[in-house]
């Protein structure tokens, strides 16, 4: 899998491209029809995505049919974590234990929050 840049796709691959990132997602039929191609064309610009890394197909079923929801690959350099945070404070919800809402790293993680507001 290589990482290519927008720049490196052809027209109508950015083009899908580009669908599939503002819809965040998009059932394969439905691509070829936004895309205006047939569904040999539009599983050949899928598979150049695909191998580009730059989107993932997974199996789903869709108007009783089986097909692919294709999702863009998010850029972790993209992504947002500020929303978890709370001054200095990452949120407790973030792990895999379980948080009582009772507890006192909540309740600080909660008046940080409030604390940020002012």
């Amino acid at each position: 899998m290589s990482t290519a840049t927008d720049a490196d796709l052809s027209e109508i691959e950015r083009e899908g491209l580009e669908l599939i990132r503002e819809t965040g997602g998009i059932h394969q039929s439905d691509f070829w029809k936004e895309l205006d191609v047939d569904s040999r064309k539009g599983s050949r610009i899928l598979d150049s995505l695909e191998e580009e890394g730059l989107v993932e197909r997974e199996e789903t079923v869709y108007d009783g049919h089986n097909t692919y929801l294709v999702t863009p690959v998010r850029d972790p350099k993209d992504l947002d974590f500020s929303l978890l945070m709370a001054g200095d404070m990452l949120s407790p919800f973030v792990g895999d234990e379980e948080i009582d809402a009772q507890s006192d790293a909540f309740s600080q993680w909660v008046m940080n929050l409030a604390y940020e507001e002012y």
